[in-house]
């Protein structure tokens, strides 16, 4: 089995600021959703645990995780796609002299600005995660479990489902939010 898990919250989800590698830690609501996530999948077992270097994903899985057997093994591929100049930004959804706003709104016509990472570049990364990592374990029999964040989580989901570059905010997974991959 291959499943997949985004962080819990942060201030900066509350509040609507665009983190991306800005290294954010779980609020008190999202170390609450982790834990009401352990309990709910408490009957799910897994091998292995791929995670993101970033420590909201690494508390997350520490807790979804926590009185199992489970290792935690942290890959860097697996960070959250970097905004650039724009991390930080508020209001970046909604905004459309804001650049990065066009990733959001258009996927399909997003060009990478201002240090932000292109769609392009997270596809190749997650993919190779997914090549050598990942279907291996799958092939194996084994059941691993992915906890990362919400961009990487769409081009994880994105390669598995097929999905279209226009579709690709369709896959985004809600904080916490367990879903089966294969």
């Amino acid at each position: 089995m291959l499943y997949i898990m985004r962080h819990g919250k942060t201030e900066w989800n509350k509040i609507e600021k665009l983190q991306g590698s800005v290294d954010i830690p779980l609020n008190d609501e999202g170390i609450l959703v982790a834990q009401k996530a352990h309990d709910k999948y408490k009957e799910i077992k897994f091998d292995i645990c791929y995670c993101s270097p970033l420590i909201r994903a690494k508390k997350t899985a520490e807790i979804f995780l926590e009185g199992k057997d489970t290792p935690i093994v942290i890959d860097d591929r697996l960070k959250e796609m970097s905004f650039g100049e724009f991390e930080g930004s508020v209001g970046y959804f909604n905004n459309p002299e804001n650049p990065i706003s066009k990733l959001f709104t258009d996927p399909e016509s997003y060009t990478s600005v201002g240090g932000s990472e292109s769609l392009e570049h997270l596809a190749e990364r997650t993919l190779s995660f997914l090549n050598e990592i990942a279907y291996p374990l799958h092939k194996e029999g084994k059941s691993v479990l992915i906890v990362c964040h919400g961009a990487l989580g769409c081009s994880i989901i994105s390669h598995i489902k097929n999905t279209p570059v226009s579709d690709f905010w369709d896959n985004l997974m809600g904080n916490c939010e367990l879903v089966k991959l294969l």
